[in-house]
């Protein structure tokens, strides 16, 4: 009897476990939403794509309106002024690979791109990674993160370089960057 109830506590505690996970983060695989994350493939060279080239550019017409996701109003930045923040990034991967961005361009997971839910589009911005002090470059060209714990969402690549792929999030420095 006390095995029985012994296994059955096992059991029970064993399926609260897996509710303490976030909003259906796997966390043990980066801490990607369900069914996104790498391709079981990724190209080898990765180390090798180049961070974006800042350049003028005129912002998209349709994706700088305000905008309502998830039940909450977002009011894009329609201006050159300076933009420097703090918090975290996450990636984003196959899931969304190959979709529509907020501008209408195609999404490439392997592209230096990011999302931001009011930068305009498109900018760039400096991303630093505050554990290790890698820093890439990347074009905004799609909204969100639509959490309110997340900064930024960046492409794989983006990621990768920034050595935070393994945990999924990472607290970074943002900043944005204009052409010379």
């Amino acid at each position: 009897m006390k095995v029985i109830s012994l296994l059955i506590a096992c059991l029970i505690l064993s399926l609260l476990s897996g509710c303490a996970s976030t909003s259906g983060y796997r966390h043990s695989n980066g801490g990607y939403y369900l069914d996104d994350g790498p391709e079981s493939n990724p190209p080898k060279n990765l180390d090798e794509v180049p961070n974006a080239v800042p350049h003028w550019e005129p912002y998209n017409r349709y994706a700088n309106k305000p905008y309502e996701a998830l039940g909450k109003w977002y009011y894009p930045q329609v201006s050159n002024a300076p933009y420097r923040a703090v918090g975290y990034a996450s990636w984003y991967g196959k899931r969304y690979n190959h979709h529509r961005t907020s501008t209408g361009e195609t999404y490439d997971m392997y592209a230096m791109t990011g999302a931001h839910t009011t930068l305009p589009l498109p900018c760039y911005v400096k991303v630093t990674n505050l554990k290790n002090h890698k820093w890439v470059i990347v074009r905004v060209n799609d909204r969100g993160p639509f959490r309110d714990d997340r900064l930024i969402d960046l492409s794989y690549t983006a990621a990768y370089k920034l050595g935070m792929l393994g945990h999924g999030t990472t607290k970074v420095l943002v900043e944005r960057v204009f052409p010379k």
